[in-house]
């Protein structure tokens, strides 16, 4: 396992932040008080190292299959109208990201990238029914060879304040390459045809890239 690139600066600061803290409590506080800070500091930092970690995986390639975008725990599986780029009805399902998940997001299908979209917006936290459509998020819609699409969002929450993205339009895609980061955790959309198989409930743990979602039909 290794730290994902978009850690290392925030690592290093952290470093520095709390040894400096410490060499101070040491200098100038009772030896009881700056084992408790030292202790304290490392616990903080293994933590923020967690964050941030970005472990190896093997996708095994499945055209018929939709993986998961992202880990964390289904929240939402449900017919809703999409009303960005659709504009019909299609199977939502939502994975929400705590801290304590692996950040960063892989497609869930292979193909060639349609559309891509940032939307600056609030930060109302991840399960809040107007999060997908007024928090800042971006649109990514992949387009399959077998001419089925795909819509991916990601969402920031009312601490994950850092979308980050690594696509743009008219990039191609393979099942399980990374396409993005949420800072810290949040929350990832899906929208699927009406006719897809839907292999997860709410309340089912999901891995990016491992975990099937759906099924097309």
């Amino acid at each position: 396992m290794t730290i994902h690139k978009e850690g290392r600066k925030y690592l290093i600061v952290f470093l520095l932040a709390f040894t400096l803290l410490d060499v101070i409590v040491y200098l100038f506080a009772h030896p009881l008080v700056f084992k408790l800070v030292l202790a304290s500091s490392i616990i903080m930092y293994l933590l923020v190292m967690q964050f941030f970690r970005h472990p190896s995986r093997k996708i095994q390639l499945d055209s018929a299959n939709i993986l998961a975008p992202a880990d964390g725990k289904v929240v939402v599986v449900e017919e809703t109208e999409e009303t960005e780029y659709f504009n019909d009805r299609r199977l939502q399902l939502s994975i929400f990201m705590s801290p304590l998940n692996v950040h960063c997001n892989r497609a869930p299908v292979s193909g060639k990238v349609a559309l891509f979209k940032y939307h600056p917006g609030k930060y109302l936290v991840a399960w809040h029914p107007k999060s997908s459509t007024e928090n800042e998020r971006t649109t990514m819609v992949i387009h399959k060879e077998s001419g089925v699409e795909v819509l991916v969002r990601q969402i920031a929450g009312a601490v994950a304040r850092r979308i980050k993205w690594y696509v743009k339009e008219g990039d191609v895609l393979t099942q399980g390459d990374e396409f993005g980061f949420i800072k810290f955790g949040s929350r990832v959309d899906i929208f699927l045809p009406l006719d897809t198989e839907i292999m997860v409930k709410p309340g089912d743990k999901s891995v990016a890239g491992k975990t099937v979602l759906a099924v097309f039909a």
